[in-house]
């Protein structure tokens, strides 16, 4: 299968604060030409301004003024860029604890991580915190980025340590790669370019690791998922009886004369044609956005799922989900909410509070059942009609939900289904 998708990389940054992941990324688009003339004149001038002797590429990503002033990020700052061989985009997520919210929303699409440590101070809470949460959301591969070496006399011995520690660590966590590279971010050690200061390390640099690392399977491609967005039918002479159902394939892959189901209804049809921007396809995967005709007149609508007949989501309104709290205002017991799920949009009331999740330990506290703003705790959720969901850790699409105030329309959690 050739995965035209896996040209496109999302990855996302988490380390604590003043780890320098900022620096790296800022490294990472000035070495591989990714900033424009004008960017670099603007944080040259801010660098000038700030009595910095050497211009602070730290600036290129935080895009705040007041992050610019404090030298920190405090909100998700996503920057594009490419090389010949990718496309790229990074999700630059705070490292303080009252942001894991925001580090939820950055890395809940990636398929890399990055989890950087000082060299000086090696794994520190904020590390075990971050790696705890790109385990729990399930992102395929972990980097490892142990930086400032330059401030470790670029020491061998130090890098094994702080490896040692972390894998220790990491056993216990449902993390599948995990790789380590030692660098420099400031002096761009093994970011884009070899270090000649660690001639010891024979790995990769970090921008030939996110080149080459293969994403093509970080999707599930067994499941046949595909929720319905729209039903377009153009009403023109020319496509007088188009019926197509226009959507994103979140699972599995579909091929035109595939025998489908149709949920809720279950009624069947065969795959007529799937129509794409590009043109006609014989074949659709994840994460590609196509549209599907059906050999019979079915009715289907935003919100039902296309699927295989043998192989079905489970269809339910009692739902245990892991939810990340958004919000000030704490999550309230028997509370309702709007629900979001793939296309589907019904309402829930939060039926029980499992237990509250320590972030920094795994522990889990069954006592405390106040969820506030950073918490994340198992909840069980009642919906108002069925939903069509696999868990989170079969499917990252349609194994999530979105909780929404019904009063003023925000985004008050994110829940990964169990």
């Amino acid at each position: 299968m050739d995965y035209k998708s896996s040209e496109l990389l999302r990855f996302t940054t988490a380390g604590s604060v003043d780890d320098g992941k900022s620096t790296l990324i800022g490294r990472m688009l000035y070495d591989s030409k990714s900033i424009f003339q004008d960017q670099m004149e603007a944080i040259e001038a801010s660098s000038l301004r700030r009595g910095e002797s050497e211009v602070n590429l730290a600036l290129l990503t935080d895009g705040l003024k007041s992050e610019r002033e404090q030298g920190i990020t405090i909100d998700v700052a996503y920057r594009y860029f490419s090389t010949p061989k990718r496309k790229f985009i990074i999700a630059d997520t705070p490292g303080h604890i009252q942001y894991t919210r925001n580090m939820v929303t950055g890395a809940s699409t990636a398929n890399v991580a990055l989890v950087l440590i000082d060299a000086r101070h090696g794994v520190v809470e904020q590390t075990r915190r971050h790696a705890i949460i790109a385990s729990l959301l399930q992102i395929p591969h972990l980097v490892v980025c142990i930086n400032k070496m330059d401030l470790v006399e670029y020491s061998e011995e130090v890098y094994e340590n702080i490896k040692e520690e972390f894998e220790k660590f990491a056993s216990k966590l449902e993390v599948k790669d995990v790789h380590f590279i030692p660098m420099s971010a400031l002096n761009g050690d093994n970011v884009v370019d070899r270090s000649e200061n660690m001639s010891w390390y024979g790995g990769s640099t970090l921008m030939y690791y996110l080149e080459n690392v293969h994403i093509g399977s970080d999707h599930n491609i067994i499941d046949c998922r595909f929720p319905v967005q729209t039903v377009i039918r153009p009403q023109t002479d020319e496509f007088h009886d188009y019926r197509g159902y226009a959507g994103r394939v979140a699972g599995g892959s579909f091929k035109k004369g595939d025998k489908v189901m149709a949920l809720p209804s279950g009624f069947t049809s065969t795959i007529k044609k799937i129509d794409s921007f590009d043109g006609e396809m014989t074949e659709a995967y994840p994460p590609q956005s196509v549209t599907i005709l059906l050999e019979d007149q079915i009715d289907i609508s935003r919100g039902d799922m296309i699927v295989r007949v043998n192989n079905v989501p489970k269809v339910e309104q009692d739902i245990d989900v892991m939810v990340c709290w958004f919000h000030e205002r704490p999550l309230a017991l028997r509370g309702k909410y709007a629900l979001m799920h793939t296309t589907q949009d019904a309402r829930c009331v939060i039926k029980d509070v499992k237990y509250k999740l320590d972030i920094n330990s795994l522990h889990r506290n069954l006592e405390d059942k106040n969820i506030e703003m950073n918490d994340i705790a198992r909840v069980t959720i009642r919906s108002t009609k069925p939903l069509f969901v696999d868990s989170y850790r079969k499917n990252r699409i349609t194994g999530s939900v979105i909780f929404i105030d019904e009063g003023t329309n925000e985004t008050v959690g994110a829940g990964m289904i169990i």
